[in-house]
């Protein structure tokens, strides 16, 4: 039976900095715009998180019982694979973090728009489907797209929209560095594991284009990332602080390009979600004090 830490593993903390950094970007751009309401901003955490927590436990579970994932794998405990817990265990834990985030989502959907509940919904289908299903759209390297629409547009937008009421054209700028980030922390997690997804018949994006392919991409989101933020200068003077985080960004970038693999690529991860906390933060407080 999993120990509480292995349980707090399963939900892979380093991919966590993927649901707090949209809202907090979208958050800070509700108070430039006059719009901010902490109690919205802090359920839109809440949702935010529990989807990013049950994401990780359905791939855990569905990779698991598929057989794409092993216990050897290098990287975070597979609860499932690993026999450390029950399979339906896991499907439980993925389902009730799923249930949590509707309920909740519920509360921002009645005092912002009922349509929201579509956009809801295709969050919990996309996060089920990712590797659930028959036909799960990661297993054919369309993870990332579904990476950077929902944790990048939809979950910026998103925020601010319950605050402001609207959707202006400076949150779906905002949005494009915020999924890019969420992008490269999934580019160099499949880029770690190539070997293992491609005996197992995974198709990942980075099997598709290889390694030597998926290092340029990783360079290459990185390198956008601060491009797009800077178009904002314009309006909102202070987001060149994000500058101040490309020290951040250059070891994992080092690594990736210098051909690191394995445990290398791990430590690389945990760099990645560093980097993408501190431009979360300097992104905020730029867009904020714009």
């Amino acid at each position: 039976m999993a120990t509480v830490s292995e349980w707090v593993s399963g939900t892979r903390p380093r991919t966590l900095p993927n649901s707090v950094v949209p809202v907090a970007v979208g958050t800070a751009l509700a108070v430039a715009l006059g719009g901010f309401v902490w109690w919205k901003a802090l359920l839109a955490i809440v949702v935010s998180l529990a989807l990013q927590v049950g994401v990780n436990f359905a791939n855990d579970y569905s990779d698991g019982v598929k057989g794409t994932d092993t216990a050897e794998r290098t990287g975070p405990v597979r609860l499932t694979a690993s026999g450390l817990a029950p399979a339906r265990q896991v499907l439980a834990a993925a389902l009730a973090s799923f249930a949590f985030a509707a309920v909740v989502g519920l509360v921002l959907v009645a005092t912002s728009s009922w349509w929201l509940l579509l956009v809801g919904a295709a969050a919990i289908a996309a996060a089920w489907y990712y590797t659930g299903g028959r036909s799960p759209y990661g297993y054919r390297g369309l993870g990332e797209v579904s990476v950077f629409v929902f944790f990048g547009l939809v979950a910026v937008v998103g925020t601010v929209f319950v605050q402001v009421g609207s959707a202006p054209w400076q949150a779906w700028v905002a949005a494009v560095p915020v999924g890019l980030l969420s992008c490269s922390v999934l580019v160099i997690n499949n880029l770690r594991d190539i070997p293992t997804d491609r005996e197992t018949g995974k198709i990942t994006l980075a099997v598709r284009l290889g390694e030597a392919g998926t290092r340029h991409l990783f360079a290459g989101a990185i390198a956008a990332v601060y491009v797009v933020a800077l178009v904002l200068t314009p309006v909102y003077w202070w987001v060149p602080l994000v500058v101040l985080s490309v020290p951040l960004a250059v070891r994992p970038t080092r690594r990736v390009l210098g051909g690191q693999v394995g445990r290398d690529l791990v430590l690389g991860l945990g760099e990645t979600g560093k980097l993408q906390l501190a431009f979360g933060v300097l992104f905020s407080v730029g867009l904020a004090l714009g």
